[in-house]
């Protein structure tokens, strides 16, 4: 159910509630209800484009990276999202196929080892390596953790916490079994934590997208560096949030068997980061 809170207008000297004077916290499901009925689909960035492409029949670009360029269509009969990584013009012909092909079958083992050690992911269905592109499940029932967190603050209570604090134990317990299974995501943000949950679902799914820059590493340096990422993405998407985020860590160190030296090296990077800042 959703969680309600007083608006801050009553009167202090009223001391009946109505629903008239209540602000209803949004449920994960009804977010994804409100972009469905607005056309908007943060599980894949964006409205559909074009009714078709030259390159993929059938497929509709929706969005475009500095790496990848993104299609929604229907694969073997399944809703799908196809990315498709392009050439820089500005790179050697030879070096720039090396490296787009290398980095297509790095992100497609990188999903595949995060499925089987648990981590939901959108299932890839296909990867064509001559065109270097990979054909995944498109989330549909699904919104961005960053919308959610966006649609709850906005509501102006101060129950945002409580309502917010399940899903953030959730993405630390994720993130554990992800760096217990030496697994750097690389690009940690609330854009690439979705939240899934369709109408047979109780409770949302945290699942991780986007690997294009994940690497396997077992070093707890790259692994702080990873939740380094996530803190300042974090902090500077969503102001004044450091308890949501202490959250994360606080799940994070109870789920991981290597916390500690990946913590340890995580207030190593922070401080790193303070020095660079006051010298410039």
């Amino acid at each position: 159910m959703a969680a309600r809170v007083e608006d801050s207008t009553r009167g202090s000297g009223d001391s009946s509630v109505t629903s008239s004077n209540m602000t209803e916290i949004p449920t994960v499901a009804q977010i994804i209800e409100r972009q469905a009925a607005s056309g908007e689909s943060s599980a894949a960035g964006g409205g559909t484009g074009p009714p078709g492409s030259l390159h993929h029949p059938g497929f509709a670009l929706f969005k475009q990276g500095a790496e990848a360029r993104l299609y929604r269509g229907t694969f073997l009969g399944r809703p799908t999202v196809l990315k498709e990584r392009f050439s820089k013009k500005y790179r050697h012909p030879r070096l720039d196929e090396k490296l787009t092909t290398k980095r297509t079958q790095g992100e497609a083992r990188t999903v595949a080892r995060a499925r089987k050690a648990g981590i939901p992911t959108p299932c890839i269905y296909f990867v064509n390596y001559q065109s270097n592109c990979i054909y995944m499940e498109d989330l549909r029932c699904a919104t961005t953790s960053r919308d959610y967190i966006v649609a709850v603050q906005s509501v102006g209570a101060g129950d945002s916490f409580r309502a917010l604090q399940p899903i953030m134990d959730k993405i630390g317990k994720i993130l554990a079994t992800m760096h217990d299974g030496d697994i750097i995501h690389g690009d940690l943000t609330t854009s690439n934590i979705m939240l899934k949950q369709d109408a047979s679902a109780t409770e949302p799914e945290v699942v991780l997208i986007d690997f294009g820059l994940s690497s396997v590493s077992q070093l707890a340096e790259d692994k702080g560096v990873d939740l380094y990422v996530l803190e300042k993405a974090f902090l500077s998407t969503h102001p004044n949030t450091e308890t949501l985020f202490r959250v994360i860590l606080k799940s994070y160190t109870k789920h991981s068997r290597k916390s500690k030296d990946v913590i340890k090296k995580l207030d190593e990077v922070r401080l790193r980061g303070r020095k660079r800042t006051m010298v410039g």
